[in-house]
């Protein structure tokens, strides 16, 4: 892993494999860990992770250097919660809204909860509940989801369309 930030030097560091990958899952895309280098503690935020995808173990690391109080600019997920009317189709139009929040104050996801939302809903970044300190950097009009008619065939359609497909074959 390297450490980047604050004008120093990157620091290369050696850390525990399976604590570091128990820690990134625990904390996600944004983990903020507490290194010990040199005898004294450092903040590090995740900004890029690389895993090997045959042997799933992280290859490499890259960390920015922060300080308490610091604020950061993170893409945070959107996490749906709840179910749509009937007959309504979900798409999530953007998985990720980028804000910026205290270094120790960083969710995990936002929850945007869906429940019962009917056909033509639809939710933009400005209609998000954001943690306390946090601010939207994502422009407010982006679309997060969208709730549209579910596109149903009637039986009869089907029925017809697979004999007329039928007759063509034959």
């Amino acid at each position: 892993p390297v450490i980047y930030g604050h004008g120093n030097d990157p620091i290369h560091v050696t850390l525990p494999g399976h604590d570091t990958m128990m820690a990134i899952k625990h904390g996600g895309a944004n983990a903020l860990l507490e290194l010990e280098i040199g005898g004294s503690i450092q903040l590090a935020l995740t900004k890029q992770v690389q895993v090997d995808s045959i042997r799933r173990v992280i290859e490499h690391i890259d960390f920015v250097a922060v300080r308490l109080g610091e604020k950061v600019t993170v893409d945070i997920p959107i996490q749906l919660v709840g179910e749509a009317a009937r007959d309504s189709l979900v798409v999530t139009e953007n998985t990720t809204v980028s804000i910026e929040a205290e270094a120790t104050h960083i969710p995990e996801y936002i929850e945007v909860d869906i429940e019962g939302a009917a056909v033509g809903t639809q939710i933009h970044a400005s209609d998000l509940v954001l943690p306390a300190g946090s601010t939207l950097l994502t422009d407010p009009e982006s679309l997060i989801v969208n709730i549209t008619q579910a596109q149903e065939q009637e039986l009869g359609e089907v029925a017809e369309s697979e004999s007329t497909e039928g007759a063509a074959a034959a």
